[in-house]
């Protein structure tokens, strides 16, 4: 794939310059011949024109069929299908408009090609014509705005709940670390001015005086209760981060200095979503393909790539700095049961500091 790709953008390149050279030598004014298609030209550029339409749509349902697999699987949080049936439909204009306009475009371009003694009919103004092509796409364009703004509005839209988990998601480079807040709901105060309190114990700055800081949970791998809402608070530590939860459909910035928020429910557990039909479909090519790699591994001396197994995962989508690859954190996603059981072994702030 990487020798096609080469290859592809070599030649793309090859007729750029062709192009270049061909326009640089049409702008030489002292040139005394000039250069005038003629209908064998005409006709050839027609055809072209034609054959890249056809070009283009296989192209498109060739890339359906081989990678319309690696689509996300359905959204494991409560809004999730607002979301995606708003990214479908926009889509699927998108893609009407398209195959209509290019293939519009492409046909007229070959069958009114240019021919000797034919000339085209020209509208210098045309009211109705203009109207219907403005009129159209505004109406279709404010009504997607209009349920855009409604799906956004709802999606962002965070209410006081007082059974909702609070959890603050802290960034660095080039990790996450989760805050849960105690038993009195309410996170601390904090602040990377005190980081390095408690010979570098205090993980994510929790400022010591403050009461409510000192049940407060600081832990590297997520834990979430499936069918509760979960209010997260972002906090970045140094650049700006971006929280991207993709199974949930959720991203929100982490921008230094402020606190941003972002609240969903989930409701496929980890171990749920392991059984859907797509993931395990999904698994499955991931390991063929690992198996594949680890026989070059191994015929190098190297270890081979352990099995694949799903997990939720919260990356960081902004190119924050050379490891930005690797901040990521896992999430699981279990049984009110099972959290508070996990929730019971870990340690609160007061506990590490002591």
């Amino acid at each position: 794939m990487t020798a096609i790709l080469t290859l592809t953008v070599l030649v793309l390149i090859g007729i750029a310059v062709w192009q270049i050279s061909k326009m640089f030598e049409l702008s030489q004014t002292e040139r005394n011949t000039t250069q005038v298609a003629n209908d064998k030209d005409n006709d050839t550029q027609g055809k072209l024109m034609f054959a890249f339409l056809a070009f283009i749509y296989i192209l498109t349902l060739y890339s359906f069929y081989a990678w319309g697999d690696v689509l996300l699987p359905e959204a494991a949080s409560e809004h999730g299908s607002d979301y995606d049936n708003l990214m479908w439909i926009s889509f699927a204009l998108i893609f009407f408009v398209q195959t209509i306009t290019q293939a519009l475009l492409h046909y007229f371009s070959y069958k009114y090609r240019g021919e000797k003694g034919k000339k085209a009919l020209f509208y210098a103004d045309n009211d109705r014509l203009e109207a219907i092509w403005t009129i159209i796409p505004v109406i279709t364009l404010a009504g997607l705005i209009l349920y855009g703004l409604y799906t956004w509005t709802n999606i962002m839209t965070v209410e006081e709940n007082d059974e909702a988990l609070v959890v603050e998601l802290y960034a660095q480079q080039f990790n996450w670390k989760a805050r849960y807040a105690g038993q009195d709901g309410v996170l601390g105060d904090a602040n990377v001015r005190f980081l390095q309190d408690f010979e570098g114990k205090n993980l994510v700055g929790i400022d010591a005086t403050d009461p409510n800081g000192l049940d407060d949970v600081v832990v590297q791998e997520l834990h979430l209760p499936v069918g509760r809402e979960v209010i997260f608070k972002m906090r970045s530590q140094d650049v700006l981060h971006s929280a991207y939860m993709p199974h949930f459909r959720a991203q929100m910035n982490c921008v230094p200095g402020m606190i941003t928020e972002f609240a969903f429910t989930p409701i496929t557990t980890t171990e749920e979503m392991r059984q859907n039909p797509d993931m395990i479909a999904k698994v499955k090519k991931i390991n063929k393909i690992r198996v594949e790699n680890s026989k070059e591994l191994i015929a190098n001396g190297e270890e081979a790539l352990e099995p694949y197994i799903f997990d939720y995962i919260l990356l960081c989508n902004k190119i924050c700095g050379a490891s930005h690859y690797n901040m990521q954190m896992k999430i699981v996603v279990e049984s009110p049961e099972e959290y508070e059981q996990w929730m019971d072994q870990q340690q609160t702030f007061a506990q590490v500091i002591q």
